[in-house]
């Protein structure tokens, strides 16, 4: 049976849904969800989260991502990026300096205008529905994180590759069109690569080729609880073991506080809390 966590390195012209759909077909497991929406001209880091590990996916959208992204200045799309209809273009006088000197305005905690292009709702309709039917409704500004922005490389006269480290809900695009219009000349993202998501990074994901390639497509899977590596593990037996499997809050009055990844003799249990000498589940993820 299929349980476990499978790191894809999306290509370009997928869908997250796409990648879902054919995961599905090669594994022979109808539970499958990936932990992060990536639009279709993206590539990079996308955890798929198989059988059981499904349960896990509501945890992966609150971690923090990281992208390369690309950044072409003198250009304004309805999209804001390149697949986009242009709006608007200006020439650029803009040097490398002045493109550092504006990024500080954009790193901590910042608001983002969702793009109409998007998938938010508004009044049970997706923005995009709307932008595509030639509507624009007013957006409430959102607060995202920005960990990390830096310059990797310029590429061009108006060209440039930006790293950006950032919250959960934070447009990749819309950050690149904003850093356009506060230097004055309007700009959109052209590439997007994702290199962290959910905890995974590019060395442990797998393309779609090398998935449909091997031998033992279940060897490809990491165990559900490699995603809950940051957290102390702690072993229960008997009783204890009992009580947890039946939902049941257990005392363990020489318990810290905190979160753990719970096993017992059937191997791993669940995602728990432990408070004032109690641990109570979270999530559970052994088989029934």
């Amino acid at each position: 049976m299929a349980n476990g966590i499978i790191v894809i390195d999306k290509p370009e012209g997928w869908t997250s849904m796409d990648v879902c759909a054919k995961i599905r077909g090669i594994l022979h497991e109808k539970r499958v969800g990936h932990g992060g929406t990536l639009d279709p001209m993206a590539t990079g880091v996308l955890p798929v989260f198989v059988g059981r590990a499904t349960r896990a996916v509501e945890f992966a959208s609150e971690r923090d991502k990281e992208y390369l992204a690309g950044l072409k200045l003198g250009t304004v799309t309805n999209t804001q990026d390149t697949t986009g209809e242009i709006l608007e273009t200006h020439p650029v006088t803009v040097d490398r300096a002045a493109l550092e000197a504006v990024l500080d305005r954009f790193r901590g905690d910042i608001a983002q205008i969702p793009p109409m292009y998007s998938a938010i709702k508004r009044d049970g309709k997706k923005l995009y529905e709307l932008a595509r039917a030639g509507k624009e409704v007013e957006r409430e500004p959102r607060p995202v994180t920005i960990h990390a922005l830096d310059i990797v490389s310029q590429d061009g006269p108006d060209a440039y590759t930006i790293r950006v480290r950032c919250s959960k809900g934070t447009y990749v695009r819309t950050l690149c069109h904003d850093i356009g219009q506060a230097l004055g000349c309007g700009g959109c993202m052209s590439a997007l690569r994702r290199t962290w998501a959910a905890g995974f990074g590019l060395e442990q994901a797998v393309t779609m080729d090398a998935l449909r390639q091997a031998e033992d497509p279940l060897s490809l899977l990491l165990p559900v609880d490699s995603y809950f590596a940051r957290h102390p593990a702690l072993t229960v037996s008997g009783e204890v073991e009992k009580k947890i499997r039946n939902g049941m809050t257990v005392v363990l009055p020489q318990t810290e506080d905190g979160t753990y990844r719970v096993y017992g003799e059937g191997g791993f249990l669940a995602v728990s809390q432990a408070k004032r000498g109690k641990l109570s589940t979270i999530k559970s993820f052994f088989e029934v």
